[in-house]
């Protein structure tokens, strides 16, 4: 059984949306900026601190078996400063609830993320 680490990944500078969204909002900005004005009420709603908002994310996008919002949800987590290890546990903690081949799909969409920022 793998020791338990408390120890926190750095924080990572924000990635850049994907083009599709950066052309949605270019579309329709106030559209998107009511949507992220949301988002950030929601985050400040409540005593979760930002690595935990980002799990119960990553724990709802897996369950609805969301691959564009697996993608954000990764990018998001890590930028929070959690680490490989931990968001590929969440993906796998998806098992017992959703199922073998749900939660493999979850993996790939976290590895999609993880994997990429990993290559120079």
């Amino acid at each position: 059984m793998a020791a338990s680490s408390k120890k926190q990944a750095p924080a990572r500078k924000p990635a850049a949306p994907p083009n599709f969204f950066l052309r949605a909002k270019a579309e329709f900005p106030d559209v998107l900026n009511a949507y992220e004005a949301l988002a950030r009420a929601t985050e400040r709603a409540g005593p979760l601190n930002k690595r935990e908002q980002r799990l119960v994310k990553l724990g709802l996008v897996f369950g609805a078996r969301m691959e564009g919002g697996a993608h954000s949800a990764v990018r998001k987590a890590l930028e929070a400063g959690l680490t490989r290890e931990e968001i590929i546990q969440a993906a796998l903690l998806a098992m017992p609830t959703i199922g073998f081949a749900n939660a493999m799909a979850c993996l790939s969409w976290v590895k999609d993320v993880v994997d990429l920022k990993q290559k120079p």
